[in-house]
């Protein structure tokens, strides 16, 4: 559980690479499941992560560029 659910969130794109996400996160899936409680997150911005939404590197096989 996070001990606080508000605060301030940080996101900064990596050139080439994912979100990274600071603050108090609750990460939750299309049916309202939840899939981590963090206080940060690397998010993938490239579409090919088998761990979504979470990255997990693929952007270096697949060349993504944004």
């Amino acid at each position: 559980m996070l001990a606080v659910y508000d605060g301030p969130l940080a996101i900064d794109p990596q050139t080439d690479g994912p979100l990274k996400v600071r603050g108090n996160l609750e990460i939750t899936a299309g049916t309202a499941r939840v899939v981590a409680r963090v206080q940060s997150a690397l998010l993938c911005r490239c579409g090919g992560s088998a761990n979504k939404p979470f990255c997990d590197g693929t952007r270096l096989k697949n060349g993504f560029r944004g």
